[in-house]
């Protein structure tokens, strides 16, 4: 899939005019991209047009009109673009009060070795933590994950798949709808 470029991204005045029907557009893709797996973990698989985005909002909110200030929001959010045969996601792990999740982030430390996506009939893709966002510590509760599939797994996701997380702390799996496969097949095109 390729990196947006920094020519795709609006000046703060052109993004707010396009703004209200591109987020509203932004939304309803995310809605068949996010993936609830039990009650405290959403995957929410990424693409270019969630990266770009994410970075105009990024430029928005910070009010970024230097050309490298914005050079650097677009070279960190590509990092979350898949690459070939791979899903990318944001993993939010989410706990409503703090007080809460400073008990089960350490908890869930280990995490990145018990998540899992297993297409039917080719088995399962290891996911791979970004390990800048793991402590000794404690797991942050924001995790870049990819998927990295062989070919097989690429191709037949649409027979079904499903994301399983084995942790000792926290087990539970979600099958993808049918909207959400046809989706993530869009990745592999």
């Amino acid at each position: 899939m390729k990196p947006v470029s920094i020519e795709e991204i609006k000046n703060i005045a052109e993004y707010e005019l396009e703004r209200p029907e591109f987020r509203a557009r932004m939304m309803a893709l995310k809605d068949r991209r996010r993936v609830r797996v039990g009650p405290h973990l959403t995957f929410l698989f990424e693409n270019r047009e969630t990266v770009r985005y994410q970075i105009q909002e990024m430029v928005r909110i910070e009010r970024l009109v230097k050309p490298e200030e914005i050079r650097h929001e677009v070279e960190t959010y590509n990092e979350l673009i898949p690459g070939e045969n791979e899903l990318s996601a944001s993993l939010l792990i989410e706990y409503e009060t703090p007080e809460v999740r400073a008990v089960w982030l350490p908890k869930l430390l280990g995490l990145e070795d018990h998540v899992w996506i297993e297409v039917e009939g080719a088995g399962r893709a290891k996911a791979r933590f970004d390990a800048r966002q793991i402590a000794t510590d404690r797991i942050s509760a924001v995790q870049y994950v990819k998927f990295p599939m062989t070919g097989e797994q690429a191709a037949g996701l649409g027979r079904g798949a499903k994301i399983v997380v084995d942790h000792p702390e926290y087990a539970a799996e979600a099958v993808l709808t049918d909207t959400q496969i046809a989706e993530l097949e869009q990745d592999f095109a």
